[in-house]
């Protein structure tokens, strides 16, 4: 299901990182995710709640929206 808030999302089980690309075009790496909770989130019916309760504050991000701009 789309989400409103998360545009896409990308998860390397080598690293143990979720970036997130939100809908504003802010993009964070969350660190050492595990990877139950990407695969959780990766099924969630609300992408947003889901990051909001089980994401978000639980783990270490760095902003990395510079990195990818032009």
């Amino acid at each position: 299901m789309p989400s409103s808030v998360i545009r896409f999302f990308r998860y390397a089980p080598g690293t143990r990182e979720l970036k997130v690309t939100f809908v504003s075009g802010r993009i964070y790496l969350y660190e050492d995710v595990p990877p139950e909770a990407a695969a959780a989130f990766g099924q969630a019916r609300s992408k947003g709640t889901f990051f909001n309760r089980e994401i978000r504050d639980r783990y270490v991000y760095r902003d990395i929206t510079h990195e990818y701009a032009g």
